[in-house]
Formats: C-alpha cells, sequence, structure tokens
C-alpha cells in the first residue's frame, strides 16, 4: 500500500466508492447525507453549541496499530454567519479516548463572500495502546453568531473515513503527532513567530522511504486582553519546516517548501491552514540516520493581533448537556512510507 497516495488522496480529493454503513457490520467509511444544520444564538454569557452527529465508524485494533481517521465537510447556504465545527470524537478500549475539532466562521448566502462556501479536514493518528474496538463519530458543531436569531448552514457533503488502517509507527512504538495544548499563542508586534504545532525528534524503522508530513493549523483573529478594529484583518506567513538529522547531531536535510500567507478579516476569526508535504525522501547519504523533527512556523507579518489555538476544553458531549470533553485543534502528523 501506498500510504503517501492514500493520505493525498483521502486529504485533497473526494473519495469515491464509500461504503455505506449498515446495521449488520460496522463501517470504515461513510459518506454524510446531505442535510440542514439548525444552530442555536449566541446566549448572553458563555457558549452554546448544537452538536449533529452526521457519520460513524468503527475499526477492530491490535494492541500496536496505529488508523489514520479523516472528516471531511463541505457547507453553505448560511441564513446568518456562523461557526462551523467539523469534530471527530473517537472512543476505544479501557476508557481510551482521542478528539478533534476544526473550525471556521461561514457567511451568509447573501455576502458575496467566498467565505460562505466553507470546508474543513479534520484528521489525526488513532493508536489506543490497547487491543479492543476503536468507534468515532463525526459531529458538526455550531452556533450561530448573532445574539438575537439561530440560524441554519446546509452541510452539501463530506465523508468519515479510517483512510488507512496501517500506518507505521516511530521506533518507541508511538505514532508520530503531537498537538499544540490549551491556550491561544499569541502573534502581534510583541510576538512575532510561533513555531506550533511541532511534533519534537522521532525515530523511525530505516525500511522507511519517505514521509507526508502534515501541519493543521488553527488561526485566531483577535485575542483577548488586546485591543482589535473588527474591520480589519490580519496577516499570517504560515512555513512547514521538515529536517532530517545525522548520527552527530547536525543537519542532514531540511524542506520548507510548503508555505502559504493568509489576509484574514476579524469576521472570519478562525481560519483553517492546512500545510502538506506529502513527499519528504529520506537521505541515505553518509552519516543521515531516519532521525527527524517537523513543525509549522507561524510569522505576523501585520495588521490585528492573532494567534495559534490550542485544544479546545469543555465542549458539551451534546447541546445544553452537563457532560463534557475536550478536542485538539492545531496538530501536527507524520505518515511514514
Amino acid at each position: 500500500m501506498n500510504i503517501r497516495s492514500l493520505a493525498t488522496a483521502a486529504v485533497f480529493a473526494l473519495i469515491a466508492c464509500l461504503l455505506a454503513a449498515t446495521p449488520a457490520q460496522a463501517a470504515t467509511s461513510v459518506t454524510f447525507t446531505p442535510q440542514t444544520i439548525s444552530v442555536p444564538k449566541l446566549p448572553e454569557t458563555g457558549v452554546v453549541h448544537s452538536v449533529t452527529p452526521v457519520g460513524t465508524v468503527s475499526l477492530d485494533m491490535t494492541a500496536t496499530q496505529t488508523a489514520y481517521v479523516v472528516s471531511k465537510m463541505r457547507v453553505n447556504d448560511a441564513t446568518i454567519r456562523s461557526l462551523f465545527d467539523n469534530e471527530i470524537v473517537c472512543r476505544g478500549p479501557g476508557g481510551w479516548s482521542k478528539n478533534m475539532v476544526i473550525g471556521q466562521n461561514v457567511y451568509d448566502r447573501n455576502s458575496g463572500s467566498p467565505n460562505q462556501d466553507v470546508t474543513l479536514y479534520t484528521r489525526f493518528l488513532v493508536h489506543p495502546g490497547v487491543a479492543g474496538t476503536v468507534t468515532c463519530t463525526a459531529n458538526v458543531r455550531g452556533n450561530s453568531l448573532s445574539p438575537t436569531s439561530d440560524a441554519t448552514y446546509r452541510l452539501v457533503s463530506g465523508y468519515l473515513t479510517f483512510a488507512d488502517t496501517s500506518v507505521t509507527n516511530a521506533t518507541d512504538g508511538q505514532p508520530v503527532q503531537s498537538s499544540v495544548s490549551t491556550g491561544v499563542r499569541g502573534l502581534h508586534a510583541d510576538s512575532r513567530e510561533v513555531r506550533e504545532p511541532t511534533t519534537g525528534y522521532f525515530t523511525l524503522p530505516s525500511t522507511v522511504q519517505g514521509l507526508n508530513v502534515v501541519g493543521d493549523v488553527e488561526l485566531q483573529v483577535c485575542l483577548r486582553g488586546i485591543t482589535c478594529d473588527k474591520y480589519k484583518s490580519t496577516q499570517v506567513k504560515f512555513t512547514l519546516f521538515v529536517n532530517q538529522w545525522k548520527a552527530d547531531g547536525t543537519l542532514c536535510k531540511s524542506d520548507s517548501s510548503i508555505q502559504v500567507t493568509h489576509e484574514v478579516p476579524y469576521w472570519v476569526h478562525h481560519k483553517y491552514v492546512p500545510l502538506n508535504k506529502a513527499d519528504f525522501t529520506v537521505s541515505k547519504a553518509p552519516g543521515c540516520v531516519p532521525r527527524f523533527n517537523a513543525y509549522v512556523k507561524a510569522e505576523w507579518l501585520g495588521g490585528e493581533a492573532a494567534g495559534i489555538q490550542g485544544t479546545a476544553t469543555g465542549l458539551t458531549d451534546s447541546e445544553g448537556s452537563a457532560t463534557t470533553h475536550d478536542s485538539d485543534m492545531s496538530h501536527a502528523y507524520v505518515l511514514p512510507y
């Protein structure tokens, strides 16, 4: 199996012939039924999200197995500018859980903005470390950004899939992935650069030929405690760095070819920034070893203060529920091949 080709196809193109879920057998892939999503108005205090499950997949896994789960959602036709979150909630044996959410505001259908049609990918590696069944559910989370009116938008298409069920682990037996911890890493005149998310250093088996490296970043425009002009924007440059090292600790090879600069208005507020180096070839040059690290460098170029969002805490399991969970946001991972 060519992991590089599989991962790229799963993330950046429509997956054809996905299996539909049936009562008789749990599916490892499911397409979402197009539907209208209702979201509540902003409360006077706090945040209330609607939580709409749109698909579930399951996979029987061994204790050493790592799988790659991907959710794609496209929405539009919003009646009011609204928050749209693509969330995956996974549960497994022994109380194991791992969740991730990516969000961006979708503009109303009469805005004339390209942000009235939004596609988000949420994706990460699943490794419960205990044999058993892992079940993942895709949720549309959201709320109207009006304090007086509920809203609706349309889930046009999407899927939830285990895009690869046999991802190569690092030599320590763990998948190569890492999320930014709770909080927002500020980007502004006094803090112009943030290097998050980052994988840290990792070593792969000598049989690995290359790396597919992904950095998914959640950018927030305007920060609490810093004056912000809501009619202006922020400018941030993002670069994905992938490095290979020599046995003596010096650099063997580096790639920073994946770059993008965004100017993001306040009203978007949350901007999804996906970065992917799909074909970092492992060097076999003298002294080079299969030891690597990867990270995203975010550089503030001007405008309003911004930040890289970390793990979202206290998300309700359902609308208004007393039970909550946390979901990772900005995240980096590696698919070796």
